[in-house]
């Protein structure tokens, strides 16, 4: 019988330390997968054109070197569903009876890590401006 009680706590603790490990590992893959979606975050502003979206979608490899098992891919920008569109910048006239703005569009980006089998996705909100929004025409 002691035997028994021995096996029984001794199975709970392997499976107690065998559900803190599945955790970190969790943990460190969906940091990570967080971190290509930084990385894609950053290539996204570097690249951004208004004027060609379909141009900033992108699936790459993070670090070929440090990281060869994270990727991040850039979906397409999109306009708002909700709220408007173009955001007018208070003070931003040059004269004239300009008025200035800026466009809003929404991103996902997706980070994955194949080592950890983990994926994160993060929608963001893109500004881009000063664009003209008055009706002015020259």
């Amino acid at each position: 019988m002691a035997c028994l009680i021995l096996l029984a706590i001794g199975m709970l603790v392997i499976h107690l330390s065998t559900g803190d490990l599945r955790s970190s590992v969790q943990t460190v893959g969906d940091k990570k997968a967080l971190a290509a979606v930084e990385t894609g975050i950053h290539r996204l502003m570097q690249s951004f054109d208004p004027e060609n979206l379909s141009a900033t979608t992108s699936s790459t490899q993070v670090d070929s070197s440090n990281d060869p098992n994270s990727y991040y891919a850039i979906g397409a920008a999109v306009a708002p569903t909700s709220g408007p569109s173009i955001i007018p910048m208070a003070g931003f006239a040059i004269g004239g009876g300009q008025q200035w703005g800026q466009a809003r569009f929404n991103v996902d980006i997706t980070g994955t890590n194949t080592t950890y089998n983990s994926t994160v996705t993060v929608g963001i909100g893109l500004g881009f401006g000063p664009v003209e929004i008055s009706l002015m025409h020259r």
